[in-house]
């Protein structure tokens, strides 16, 4: 099975709130996440929407695959340098100021969806009222 990644370096936000984003598209097809990310309301999605689309662009003109067959085997943040700045503050000192950057890789392997298996919970039984109870001890 091929597989093709690009990578986005140096993107300019924090990856912790960048990895909320990734999550969402693990395991999907790479249709289904470049549609998902479309919509979903952060900025980290359009930098990860940024790399995906290119890693399926490299995957179809780069190794002739087809959009169709492509997951997202893999979608990680890293963390990049961080700058640091300092912020003026009462008394004449300083407070830093941390601009978080991060790196964000997408790869994405050419197979067949697998479907997720379904968690099946066993049910608790459920509680009886205290007058049955009590009815059901009398009864005893």
């Amino acid at each position: 099975m091929a597989q093709v990644k690009a990578v986005t370096k140096f993107a300019r936000i924090s990856a912790f709130k960048a990895r909320e984003v990734t999550r969402a598209i693990q395991g999907l097809p790479a249709a289904d996440a470049l549609e998902r990310l479309e919509f979903y309301p952060k900025k980290a999605a359009r930098i990860v929407y940024k790399t995906l689309h290119s890693a399926i662009s490299n995957a179809e003109n780069n190794n002739n695959l087809n959009r169709a067959d492509l997951i997202v085997k893999e979608a990680i943040i890293g963390e990049g340098p961080t700058l640091k700045r300092f912020q003026p503050k009462a008394r004449g000192s300083a407070g830093p100021i941390r601009k978080r950057t991060s790196h964000v890789r997408i790869v994405l392997e050419e197979g067949e969806v697998k479907p997720k298996a379904s968690k099946k919970v066993a049910k608790a039984p459920k509680a009886k009222a205290p007058a049955q109870a009590q009815a059901e001890k009398k009864a005893e």
